[in-house]
């Protein structure tokens, strides 16, 4: 078996070293517009235009994605959390519940006779290997060393993404950095986490170097690395090597050196006119140089060939076209971790509180964030371009599909008509580019270093710019924008975790926070969701009529706000879904072993420790 998959390994390298391109001079403008053909010419690393195109692969390969861009079955290890909910019959509901779940997503086994995948995340070790190459043979071409240095510093980049993703799951891994053939391999055994950090940091510092002076003036700029993402990049990664995760003895020094890179990368980010948008509502809605909070985004289009995705039809309700889905229903953990408007939380009772939390009319004096995250039963919600157009949430809704109580705003476009919001045959939906990294979480990081360092007065200042671009008010002196309860740094430490809860929410960000934090294992109970119904079934009826001479439904006049007329009509219940269980997340998660098929490749390879016949500790140096 063990020389099955050797064969499998070597067969796949041998193709993934002669690289599908072709020698074609290429208008830069169309970096991520750009096409594969087949071809292969050994003087590719001497050819800007056939190095611009692996590139653009690499990037094609590497980049996260919309979160539940993919099937199901993909992505159960970076998103089980207490965010949002699925079915009880997919791999991510099972992940939640602590079933081990399939191991797809950032995986390293080949699947079934697919040596080299074509698809994001069928296996990072054929994206490390191109990018193997790539930093291994452009050195050796014959393109100005200008263009060396530009190419070699993305390319750095992108394999440390590559490690970063896998180091994340698993702790440690075989560390791959030269080109492989079928005569030279050498797999290797798995990388302490701390020699894979290590890596990862001279990865990002090399691409920083490469990439000083860089400017994408030819209009390109938009999805590609830059200096200031390389510093980004290191700030976030040094964070989580300081994290309980990775630092469980909680090594001071880290801390000070994830500060240090984080301050790096506030500075960089600032000078390069970085800032935080006006308005919350509008990160995912502005694209290129009109988005100034945007960091590292991937592109998306809506009209060339493979650069669509299928999102808004997954955050949008039946009645304008979408078919939304449980990955972007948020939980009752969810709703309640959004403070009131003054900033502080729904949990807070008598004292000097301004405002008080009343779980039937639970979107009231929320923060603003609340209501431009959410659609609740009978907001505003102008999809296809209608404007005051309310969304009806109640169970049998007509027109509507699945009774969930509250839908998610984020990722949908308002001015998308109806019509355009399927994406098949690899075109239509919105094109919205999905942001990894933006300034907001540059702020963030930098924040809990502060606070985990002793200078909780810097944490509180980048929490306040935060708070304040939310819109929840300031607040008396002492508490303002809710930061006054936060009177220590275990406080402090706290309110900056749920800040990421809420400001980052369906960003893909919680899992991981969840894991580095080592909060993961704490959950406890059953996910929940809200509910709405009506309280009589002939109300419906009533719901839905007419306003005589008018072409407006008597439910779209409905004073939602007015708690004896919502009650007269609604009843909100919080209810379990169906086939959801338990969290029961063992600690051992936090670092998974890898698939018996790559486990296979090499008698080097071992389990990870509390996983059948774990012997690695990913801690150890």
């Amino acid at each position: 078996m063990t020389i099955k998959y050797q064969n499998i390994i070597k067969k796949a390298i041998l193709l993934l070293s002669v690289a599908s391109l072709s020698i074609a001079c290429v208008n830069k403008n169309e970096f991520f517009e750009l096409k594969d053909r087949a071809g292969i010419d050994a003087a590719i690393w001497s050819t800007e235009g056939a190095v611009e195109m692996h590139l653009r692969e690499s990037y094609d390969m590497s980049i996260p994605r919309f979160p539940h861009q993919d099937t199901y079955d993909r992505y159960p290890i970076h998103l089980a959390s207490d965010e949002n909910f699925f079915s009880g019959n997919d791999q991510w509901a099972k992940a939640a519940l602590g079933v081990q779940g399939t191991l797809a997503n950032n995986d390293v086994r080949f699947v079934g006779n697919k040596y080299q995948g074509n698809n994001f995340g069928d296996n990072r070790y054929f994206d490390i290997a191109r990018l193997n190459n790539a930093i291994a043979f452009i050195p050796t071409g014959t393109m100005p060393d200008i263009l060396k240095k530009r190419f070699l510093g993305q390319y750095y980049a992108l394999r440390a993404i590559n490690y970063f993703e896998l180091v994340k799951v698993y702790g440690g891994v075989p560390l791959v950095l030269t080109p492989q053939t079928p005569s030279d391999l050498n797999v290797g055994g798995r990388a302490s986490a701390k020699k894979c950090f290590d890596q990862i940091i001279s990865d990002l510092d090399l691409a920083m170097e490469n990439l000083t002076g860089t400017t994408w003036d030819d209009g390109t700029g938009r999805g590609r690395i830059s200096r200031e993402i390389a510093a980004c990049l290191k700030a976030r990664v040094l964070l989580y090597w300081a994290s309980p995760q990775f630092n469980p003895q909680n090594e001071a020094a880290r801390w000070q050196t994830a500060l240090q890179a984080n301050k790096a990368a506030y500075d960089l980010c600032v000078a390069a006119g970085k800032k935080l948008l006006p308005n919350y509502s509008d990160i995912f809605l502005f694209e290129g140089t009109a988005n100034t909070e945007a960091i590292l985004v991937r592109t998306y289009s809506a009209t060339l060939e493979r650069r669509g995705h299928n999102t808004e039809n997954r955050v949008r309700p039946t009645s304008e076209g979408g078919s939304a889905n449980s990955a972007f229903i948020p939980t009752t953990i969810l709703l309640n971790a959004y403070p009131m408007k003054d900033g502080n939380p729904i949990s807070t009772v008598g004292g000097t509180a301004k405002y008080f939390y009343d779980p039937i009319m639970f979107w009231q004096n929320r923060d603003p964030r609340f209501t431009a995250t959410f659609a609740y039963n009978g907001s505003v919600w102008p999809l296809s371009g209608k404007a005051g157009r309310k969304q009806w949430n109640y169970a049998n809704a007509t027109g509507e599909t699945g009774g969930y109580g509250v839908y998610s705003k984020k990722f949908a476009t308002p001015s998308l008509a109806q019509g355009s919001v399927a994406y098949s045959s690899n075109l239509g939906g919105s094109g919205m580019d999905w942001i990894e990294l933006r300034f907001a979480e540059v702020m963030m990081n930098y924040a809990e270093c502060a606070n985990e360092t002793g200078d909780m007065t810097l944490a509180k200042n980048l929490l306040r710019e935060i708070r304040k671009r939310a819109g929840i008010e300031e607040g008396n002196a002492g508490n303002d924008y809710g930061l006054g309860a936060a009177t220590n740094a275990s406080l402090m430490r706290e309110l900056i975790t749920n800040e990421r809860f809420i400001e980052f929410s369906f960003e893909n960000k919680r899992n991981a926070d969840l894991r580095r934090l080592r909060k993961w294992h704490l959950l406890s109970g059953t996910i929940q969701t809200i509910r709405i119904e009506v309280q009589k079934t002939e109300y419906i009826k009533e719901l839905e009529s007419l306003i005589p001479n008018t072409t407006t439904l008597k439910r779209d006049t409905v004073d939602i706000n007015k708690k004896s007329t919502y009650n007269y009509f609604f009843k909100t219940g919080i209810v379990t879904p169906s086939g959801i269980g338990s969290f029961s997340i063992p600690e051992y998660h936090y670092f998974y072993t890898f698939h018996n098929d790559f486990m296979y490749s090499s008698p080097l390879l071992l389990p990870t420790i509390g996983w059948a016949g774990g012997s690695f500790d990913p801690l150890a140096n």
